[in-house]
């Protein structure tokens, strides 16, 4: 009878860890990076103070109150699974171009962006037991508008990047690892909007090119895993891009409106309960058939509102 050697097994794991880093979750990893022992855990946060001023000598300490508060992270698991018929495929395991070793790393990565992009855009559970929802503010919400402030929606265009800025920036964001999520849609949009006579076209084209992937203090990350709006007849908003409830403009059912969005690195945090465990098996059970598995457990927490913000895109 035909067996499946150790080094088969540990070639499968060594290939799995091997993809994993060469085909990395596009979004995941750009955040606050931590280690998680149970499946639900908290992380704290300080919030800001200021300092008193001194107005006489040999006065008392000032003992000021420094807030504190913290955010609820729930590890999901996700794994993957298949049954290869033929035992001499097991030794295709190992090879670097192995579909079985590239689909079950594809599987994970993306439920590992899935979470991260539904901890950014959706409720984070904070106070004492996490308990206490924290939607996603309208005040962190800009509509990609023209630039000629005509309140006519657009895909994406440069005016909507110093909107983005501006909320950072009169939060006092820190300018260092900025980050922006957004579809190949949005991207042809910003080249296709930025007309050849301006001075940010050179930049905009390199940045579509894929020969760099920063402008305007932003890193851009790819994914067509972004979210649609259910309704975007409940999306309004003013001229200048401003969403706001009740707003002179507004959406219209039957379209399409991407949700990207911008963060600052800290602003997000995943979290690793499991990082990888994969096995190969002979299943008596299944005629000794080969399975092949591999899983994870993560999770992921928007730590601060004012450190991500949503752009809607109407996308054509």
């Amino acid at each position: 009878m035909f067996t499946i050697t150790v080094a088969h097994v540990e070639g499968f794991k060594s290939n799995i860890y091997m993809l994993s880093q060469q085909k990395e979750a596009r979004l995941f990893y750009k955040a606050r990076m931590e280690s998680q022992n149970s499946k639900v855990d908290h992380y704290e946060q300080l919030g800001g103070v200021e300092a008193v001023d001194i107005t006489n000598r040999h006065g008392d300490t000032p003992i000021l109150d420094v807030p504190h508060s913290r955010r609820q992270v729930t590890l999901k698991d996700a794994d993957f699974g298949t049954l290869v018929d033929k035992m001499d495929q097991i030794r295709t395991l190992i090879e670097p171009t192995n579909a079985y070793a590239i689909r079950a790393v594809e599987a994970l990565n993306h439920k590992k962006d899935d979470i991260f992009i539904t901890a950014a855009l959706g409720t984070a559970m904070t106070g004492e037991d996490g308990d206490v929802p924290v939607i996603f503010p309208d005040s962190q919400k800009v509509v990609c508008v023209k630039d000629d402030l005509s309140g006519d929606p657009e895909n994406f265009n440069v005016y909507t990047l110093t909107k983005i800025q501006e909320k950072f920036d009169n939060a006092d964001v820190e300018e260092e690892m900025r980050f922006l999520a957004w579809s190949s849609s949005q991207k042809q949009a910003l080249l296709n909007r930025t007309k050849a006579t301006s001075s940010d076209y050179a930049s905009v084209k390199a940045l579509t090119t894929g020969q760099i992937n920063t402008f305007m203090g932003f890193e851009f990350v790819r994914s067509e895993r972004l979210p649609f709006v259910l309704d975007p007849t409940s999306i309004e908003w003013e001229a200048d891009g401003t969403f706001n409830a009740g707003g002179t403009y507004s959406g219209g059912a039957g379209e399409n409106w991407r949700r990207c969005f911008a963060w600052q690195k800290d602003g997000m945090l995943s979290s690793i309960g499991e990082e990888q465990f994969a096995r190969v098996k002979e299943m008596d059970t299944k005629r000794f058939s080969t399975l092949v598995y591999v899983r994870h457990s993560v999770g992921a927490v928007r730590m601060e509102e004012v450190k991500v913000v949503e752009i809607l895109c109407k996308q054509k």
